[in-house]
This record gives structure tokens, sequence and C-alpha cells, in this order.
């Protein structure tokens, strides 16, 4: 083909194309500022002004806009301007409150909360539960709790609440028949600090073990001990702890406790250094993992246990074991008198709740807690630490981790503080 050809070849190939585009642009001359109105596309539509067609959108009595205008956005001259959008406006207006449920096993818990999602506190409450009756927030903290309540779906309806708007329709809730091993969701409006609560009636451990101590007790550091590393675990009770100095003293893990549930009120607690030593022990390069000192009754009060630790850890690299400390308050704790058969199940649900999300997951407590207060060979698939102050453990059951002094001195930390040794592979 001749150079004069191919060039009439490709200006015919141009303007074919340039006349395909010229149709694809008047045809979709709506999209691009022509004037008129795309019907029945299901994408927003706006007439302009000299058109005779009706627009889609509509404002309402209170100047709120409905329907499809895409350009409505323009009426509003406070749109962009996040403190005075007409939405923001409407709500706090009206005041809207909403329900959330949560249901662990034949239970039902439901925390009302404001536009903000903050908890209604100080308020009269009450909830009608179809067929059931109504319940009362007899604390006002927001929070009502149904602790046993027949499997199935119901219709649960917020009554008025003066000064607030409720929700026109009932809410449908499904009770669970039995406890699944999940996060609670919504745990964190049960967790309080212990400027909420009186930390000297809720916040007592008393670790039984006068038949598992004696004089050989070791509290030095053992930093030779063969196929095991050094490290200890801590609380609000060590004060705070300078974590290079504990570095640099040959310590390479630390468990850390997240909290407690009060051994009179029940309450779930958050210990008040347990951010501080997390930050400081991950920062000073020593692995870290998490106990939590429980009070449970029951399986549901154990997924909350374990959904409070979950929640605290989310951001945190904690690469050791989550553990339930399963012990005694010094026998007029609100679990002090479980038999080992619903004690070992709440140890297990603890930890199922736990290794759902993908942590590893174990219980601690002594040898003799071992021996008469749970049934230690169910528990064995979980990180067993073992508590015993002895020059060597008798305790014959299997176990991971021992506790072998709580009189340990460790460099960057004031007064006693408990020695542990692992046996586990821990992965950096």
């Amino acid at each position: 083909m001749d150079s004069r050809l191919r060039t009439i070849t490709i200006a015919v190939c141009v303007g074919v194309v340039m006349f395909v585009l010229v149709i694809v642009l008047y045809l979709n001359r709506d999209l691009f500022g022509g004037k008129g109105t795309r019907k029945n596309s299901g994408a927003l539509i706006s007439a302009s002004e000299d058109t005779n067609e009706k627009a889609v959108a509509e404002k309402t009595e209170d100047g709120y806009w409905i329907g499809d205008d895409l350009s409505a956005f323009k009426e509003d001259e406070g749109f962009f301007d996040k403190e005075a959008t007409k939405y923001d406006e409407y709500v706090k207006k009206h005041k809207t409150l909403s329900m959330i449920t949560t249901s662990v096993e034949k239970d039902l818990r439901v925390k009302i909360v404001d536009y903000d999602g903050k908890v209604l506190e100080d308020q009269e409450l009450s909830i009608t539960i179809e067929g059931k009756g109504d319940y009362k927030d007899t604390d006002k903290d927001g929070i009502i709790y149904i602790p046993y309540i027949k499997a199935g779906e119901y219709k649960v309806t917020l009554n008025e609440v003066e000064g607030y708007t409720v929700p026109e329709e009932p809410l449908i809730v499904n009770i669970k028949a039995q406890v699944e091993y999940v996060p609670i969701a919504d745990i964190k409006a049960l967790i309080k600090t212990e400027a909420e609560i009186d930390p000297s009636k809720d916040d007592k451990d008393y670790l039984d073990m006068d038949a598992d101590t004696d004089k050989t007790e070791i509290t030095r550091l053992m930093t030779t001990a063969e196929n095991a590393t050094l490290g200890i675990d801590v609380s609000k009770y060590q004060g705070e702890i300078d974590w290079k100095k504990v570095a640099d003293a040959g310590i390479k893990f630390a468990i850390i406790r997240c909290g407690y549930r009060g051994y009179s009120t029940g309450s779930l607690v958050i210990d008040p250094y347990f951010e501080k030593n997390l930050k400081g022990a991950t920062s000073n390069g020593i692995d870290v993992g998490v106990y939590f000192f429980s009070q449970a009754m029951n399986e549901v009060e154990a997924v909350e246990e374990a959904s409070m630790v979950l929640s605290q850890i989310k951001r945190a690299y904690v690469n050791y074991p989550i553990f339930i400390d399963s012990e005694a308050s010094g026998g007029d704790g609100r679990a002090d008198k479980l038999n080992v058969e619903n004690r070992t199940k709440v140890c297990k649900a603890f930890c199922a709740t736990i290794e759902s999300e993908g942590y590893n997951a174990g219980v601690y407590a002594s040898k003799n807690w071992f021996n008469n207060k749970l049934t230690a060979k169910e528990l064995e698939d979980y990180i067993i630490w073992l508590a015993e102050y002895r020059e060597a453990p008798t305790y014959e059951g299997v176990y991971n981790m021992w506790q072998y002094s709580s009189k340990g001195k460790v460099d960057g930390i004031e007064g006693n503080v408990d020695l542990d040794l692992s046996y586990l592979e821990i992965n950096r």
C-alpha cells in the first residue's frame, strides 16, 4: 500500500471514531452538564430549572432532602461543615435512642445508647419483651440484664424515656439455646475502672499455697535453667516498673494482668497498670502474655471475662498465651464455692473463647488447685501454668510453665515479684 492510500485510510478511521464519540456524547449529554433528565436508570436524577419535568428530589417540612437529586447538597450551605450538618442537628434535636442486644446462653443483655453510641445512664429505663413482661434498669447503668430466658425469638420494645425519642418498632432478638464461645461485641460497656468501684472489696486474690510451698522455695533468677526461659508476672501490685532494667536483668517474658472480676460485686475491672506495663515490656523487647483473675460463676461469665481481655489487646502484640487465673479469694469470693465440674467448665469456656480469636489460651493455678478444685485432665489441651513454690515441682500432671517463687527480686521492680520458667517454644 502506497503512502497516499495509507494516509486516506487512517483519516477515514479517525473520522469514524470521532463520529461515534460525538453520538455517544450527545446521547449522554445530561451526565456532562446538558439539559434533560435520565429516567429509569437507577441513577440519581436532577432536572434543570427551565425544564417542565419535576425533579425527583424534594424537601421535607424541616428542610431535609429526600429522593434522588445528586445536586441537592448544593442547597445546604453547611453540607461540608461537620459541625453544622443538618443530619447532626436532626439527631441532636430528636435525641434518638437505640438498643444493642447480646445473648450468650438463655440470657439477654440490652444496652440502651444515645445517638453518639454512649450508654444512657441515670435514667428511668425499661423494656417490654413480648410474652414475658417488663424489665427495669434498676441500677440505672443503662444496661438491662435478664439472666434466664427461654431460647427463641422475641420482640423487645424500649419504653418511653422522658426527653428522648425511642424506636417506634420493636427489635427482634434471638436468645441462644447454648453458649457459643465467641467474644461479646459490646463487652466494653461492662468494663469498669478502679475509680468506679471499691478495690478493697473487689480485688482480693488469695493463692492457697500452704500445701505447695516449703523452705526450699527458690527466690533467685534461674537464668541457667535447662530448656527454659525466665519470666515474671505482674499487676498493679508491682507499681511503677522500670522495664529497661527488667530487660537488662535477663527477663525474657512477662505475663501481665489485664484485669479481674470483682470477688464481691462481680464487676469486670481493668488493671490500672495494664496498658502501661504492656507498652513498657514490649518496647524493651520482652515477650508478653496476659492473665485475668476470674470470679466467673458459670460459662456465660467466663465468656464475658475472655471478651474483656480480647477487647483490651486488639492493638497489642501478644505472643505468649492468655491465661485464666483460677484461684480463691480467701473463702468469701463469689466463685470460691464452685464445685469441680463447674469450675472446670468456666476455665474451658474462657480458653475456648480466647482461642476463637486465634490466640493460645491457658489455665493458671496452684498444684493443690489443679489436684482438688479442677479436673486437670480436661484442661491439658490448653497451656498449663503451675504455681508451686519448691526447689522442684512435685505436681504429677502436665504443665508448660512453672511459677516457682512469689518472693523474687528483679532490678527495676520494688518489692517482691513472681518468678516463672517457660518451657514453651514461642515465635517472635
